[in-house]
């Protein structure tokens, strides 16, 4: 391993905003993780684990620590019988590959979080998901490096603590767990209709009655493409806002003023709202901010995306427009979904 000074942060998110890390090392086996969070122990030093750098936002001031950028990768399948497999990939592996691998198998459980930017080991941390699936659905265990007893340890789902996009990764036990890889249960069937209402409406109108995880797949890549950017070519985080959950008293209060509102009945008195439809409810959508260099996408008012931005305050600035205009009109408190790491 290599650790390597005062290296831009800028280039390890797909914002591509930040300060330097104090050190940054790349890991490619599970064991160097252990031997990263040691040397930063022994240095008294804050510590983290990434990816690409999708869901991260870095201070303008870096992080006057230590950087681990996970390559960990592998891929196991076991196939117990005829419809059910167990799949263990390693963290560092690309999300979106590993999807394409298990549909390309015929296998279902992931399909709808196709084209989802980032690696594995980002996954739990938020309970990823789209399209009526999330990793909770299908999450056999984690394997992560513990921090506190020092050694790797094996975290069954029902020990993960998850929530709509949340886990104990990212709540009590944040930066205590370094995540090297997952254990998903899969299975050979499809998807059953309904659908998430935009795959539904996909589906019916180009008359596809097959669904396959292929077909699903497909289906879903289309939807984003129409709707979202490629970081790769646009500076963005991909969904930056959460979808708020409210009361069924708050949502009947924001359907009489608004009843054109999108929400999802989630259950147990509670309605989910779109994040996307409420930003373009304030005025927001395709917006380009010139005071920050900052935007909305035209597509999906969901996306921030640094057209001229110089700094991560811009941003933070721009963030902090579209939460006051909404909470002054909707009266709802939108949660961005990138986590901001500074210091």
């Amino acid at each position: 391993m290599k650790f390597k000074r005062d290296v831009s942060l800028a280039k390890h998110s797909t914002m591509r905003l930040g300060g330097p890390a104090a050190y940054l090392v790349e890991v490619t086996k599970r064991e160097q993780v252990a031997e990263a969070v040691s040397f930063a122990d022994d240095n008294n030093l804050p510590v983290v684990m990434i990816g690409n750098g999708s869901n991260i936002i870095w201070s303008d001031g870096g992080f006057r620590g230590v950087v681990i950028v996970c390559k960990i990768k592998y891929y196991d399948e076991f196939k117990e019988n005829d419809f059910n497999s167990y799949v263990t990939v390693g963290s560092g592996e690309n999300w979106d590959s590993v999807v394409a691998r298990t549909t390309k198998s015929g296998l279902s459980g992931i399909e709808a979080m196709s084209l989802i930017p980032g690696t594995v080991g980002a996954t739990p941390i938020q309970n990823v998901g789209a399209y009526g699936q999330e990793i909770a659905d299908t999450l056999v265990s984690v394997e992560a490096y513990d921090r506190q007893s020092k050694s790797f340890v094996s975290i069954p789902k029902i020990d993960c603590r998850f929530g709509y996009r949340t886990s104990r990764f990212k709540n009590e036990d944040k930066h205590r767990f370094f995540i090297t890889g997952i254990t998903m249960h899969l299975t050979r069937s499809t998807m059953v209709r309904p659908f998430y209402q935009a795959l539904e409406d996909y589906v019916k109108t180009n008359n596809i009655l097959e669904y396959s995880p292929e077909t699903i797949r497909n289906a879903v890549m289309a939807i984003r493409r129409s709707k979202m950017p490629d970081p790769a070519e646009v500076a963005n985080s991909g969904s930056f806002f959460s979808n708020p959950i409210v009361s069924a008293a708050e949502f009947k209060t924001i359907q009489t003023k608004f009843p054109g509102v999108v929400a999802w009945d989630v259950g147990e008195g509670k309605y989910k709202l779109a994040a996307g439809w409420l930003i373009e409810q304030a005025g927001y959508r395709g917006v380009y901010d010139p005071e920050t260099g900052m935007a909305t996408w035209g597509k999906q008012a969901m996306v921030l995306v640094n057209q001229k931005a110089k700094s991560t305050r811009d941003l933070l600035i721009f963030k902090q427009k579209i939460i006051d205009e909404v909470s002054k009109k909707m009266g709802v408190n939108l949660v961005p979904e990138p986590e901001y790491i500074g210091g």
